[in-house]
């Protein structure tokens, strides 16, 4: 049809149509209804045939996208848990080992004062065990020094005073030994009595 055949057609519909009034003012004309519903046809056959189908799968692989996107990130955040425990874990572990190689230490460092004093006391007790043999050693030798250097002099004094020679050793020996032992017994009696 022509332009002019449409309008003729218009114009010839408006001139025999009577004014709506009422429900009739809402409803369409039945042409209007037709041909709308041919335009919908042609256009709702390729948009479910075509459109539709692509939009769905468009739609669908987002969907998937994001779908697989949350599970990555439940399993990243799942993971982190597990490492963050892990970490816990290895921490305390850490801080338990430490404590016992802190306690270890402390035990084995008393054991090793308590060992050095042991060494000390006991070189302490050798160094003062020998100077005492040392000094009973010397003691003894300056006894004898003493006795030997007494004896001498008693023994000249003697020979001055008696106005007889002591040369003789044997008698020498027993004048000097008598001497001492009244010595040393006179020392013994007034020790006692002070």
């Amino acid at each position: 049809m022509s332009g002019a055949a449409i309008t003729a057609a218009v114009l010839t519909a408006a001139e025999s149509s009577e004014a709506p009034d009422g429900i009739q003012l809402l409803l369409p004309e039945p042409y209007d209804i037709f041909w709308s519903a041919v335009v919908l046809l042609i256009i709702a056959v390729p948009f479910f045939r075509f459109a539709l189908p692509a939009l769905q799968k468009v739609l669908d692989e987002r969907t998937e996208k994001i779908e697989g996107g949350l599970a990555k990130a439940e399993l990243a955040q799942a993971e982190a848990a597990a490492a963050l425990d892990e970490y816990h874990q290895q921490l305390a572990e850490a801080r338990a080992e430490a404590a016992r190689i802190r306690e270890d230490a402390r035990t084995e460092g008393g054991q090793i004062v308590a060992e050095l004093r042991a060494r000390a006391q006991d070189e302490a007790a050798r160094i003062a065990e020998t100077a005492q043999r040392q000094i009973e050693a010397e003691r003894q030798q300056a006894a004898v020094q003493l006795r030997t250097d007494v004896g001498a002099l008693a023994t000249e004094l003697a020979s001055k005073i008696v106005g007889e020679s002591l040369e003789d050793e044997v008698r020498r020996s027993r004048v000097v030994d008598r001497f001492l032992d009244e010595l040393e017994a006179t020392t013994a009696t007034s020790g006692k009595g002070a």
